[in-house]
């Protein structure tokens, strides 16, 4: 990994040149997220993310489309727990305009009262799609219930009343806080000139120092909580897990091999029993989520009502098997086999990579090459994997959240009762 990086006005600077491809990204990782939002402004870290769109003193909306759309390029960002990202691809040849633009957002947004609650508008639909969708709402209900009380399991939307609340005035006080050269990381990767995109960041209008702190959040303390919402709905979702371990764990590379044993992919255990062998669910998976002090694990079922007790029973059975009985060495390969397959095939894309520089310098302060994951994988043995198992699943108790009808709630809860038992070694 041939990679430059530099500090330009107290941002972190990363660059990769792969001259033998015709694109290039650009992502700017910025360090704030729905996680250092205090709860009266829950929701505006992705709220500037939308706001950012809306024009700077030189460029319109609508101007700032067209220059991406002309380009044939590719403009977007997300808000997550603990950054944002704001990122472009186009053509090589195109890049340093990108760049300029996607700068001219980020340092010169013109954020109005007028747009500002034009946005709202926007988001609250948002919210509201996102509250008629329950197999993605009861990720949020699970975020909420173990880490109840605390930032890390708010929504990334906000909620109606937050959204509703903000003025030029309080977006622009945010924005101001956050969005400095210093609390950010520039990741470029592609057919590019390093000296010159150097030169380019460095001479970006309104690109200066203006070190601020940023607040510390306090860790935050996983419960074993229930979280049960009656819907009218045809499935049931539900999601379960326990507490995990974060993005700074050396065990984080057992997690990633043991979860795609569990349920991770279609070969998987959970998706093999539950849905190939008894069709009782069409979407089955399990996940871990980790952050900077701490992590979950989560088990995801959508199914029918009449089908609740059948899934818990394989759920118990698969669960308690995996703690008790070590997998197999050929288990173990096959997993690292297609671990190592997905980062080298990831790495033919200019924005995997980008995304991966970003990332690595943001979450850990430091390039983490493909090869030492690689690496690190290949060491995990079967005893590892359950030992590891034990240790987060066998601690007896679980958190759940689940959205379905109120008749078919009593039987999750008894489900997750019967769970806890039998895991509790």
């Amino acid at each position: 990994m041939n990679v430059t990086k530099e500090t330009i006005n107290g941002a972190k600077v990363l660059i990769e040149e792969l001259p033998y491809v015709r694109s290039a990204a650009v992502g700017v990782f910025i360090r704030t997220g729905s996680k250092h939002e205090p709860p009266e402004l829950g929701g505006i870290s992705h709220f500037i993310e939308h706001m950012l769109f809306k024009g700077t003193s030189s460029r319109s909306a609508r101007q700032i489309a067209e220059v991406f759309e002309g380009m044939g390029g590719q403009l977007n960002a997300y808000t997550s727990k603990e950054y944002t990202c704001f990122y472009a691809r186009v053509l090589d040849e195109n890049i340093e305009l990108a760049i300029e633009v996607l700068f001219d957002m980020l340092f010169d947004s013109a954020i109005n009262q007028k747009d500002v609650e034009n946005e709202q508008g926007v988001v609250l639909e948002e919210i509201n799609m996102y509250e008629d969708t329950p197999d993605d709402l009861v990720h949020d209900l699970f975020a909420q219930a173990i880490f109840s009380g605390h930032s890390l399991g708010s929504s990334i939307l906000g909620s109606e009343k937050t959204v509703s609340s903000f003025t030029a005035g309080t977006v622009k006080d945010y924005y101001r806080s956050y969005y400095h050269p210093s609390n950010m990381v520039v990741s470029v990767v592609g057919n590019v000139n390093t000296e010159r995109i150097l030169e380019k960041i460095a001479d970006l209008r309104g690109y200066s120092e203006c070190i601020q702190s940023i607040p510390e959040i306090p860790a935050p303390f996983p419960v074993q909580n229930h979280k049960l919402v009656a819907k009218d709905t045809e499935q049931v979702q539900i999601c379960l897990g326990v507490p995990g371990i974060s993005y700074f764990d050396q065990r984080r590379y057992v997690q990633n091999v043991m979860n795609n044993i569990i349920g991770g992919g279609m070969s998987s255990h959970l998706f093999q029993t539950i849905r190939e062998e008894q069709g009782l669910a069409y979407s089955v998976f399990s996940y871990p989520s980790t952050y900077k002090e701490t992590g979950t694990y989560a088990i995801y079922v959508g199914t029918s009502p009449s089908k609740v007790g059948r899934v818990f029973d394989l759920l118990n059975d698969g669960l308690y098997h995996f703690i008790t009985e070590k997998v197999t060495a050929d288990e173990i390969k096959r997993t690292q086999d297609q671990i190592k397959a997905g980062l080298f095939l990831g790495m033919e894309s200019v924005m995997t990579r980008m995304n991966r520089l970003g990332k690595s310098e943001l979450l850990y302060g430091k390039l983490v090459p493909v090869e030492e994951v690689i690496n690190k994988v290949y060491q995990v043995t079967p005893e590892m994997v359950q030992d590891f198992a034990r240790d987060i699943l066998g601690q007896g108790g679980f958190t759940v959240a689940s959205i379905g009808e109120s008749k078919v709630l009593p039987v999750v809860e008894e489900g997750v009762k019967r769970l806890e038992q039998n895991m509790a070694i």
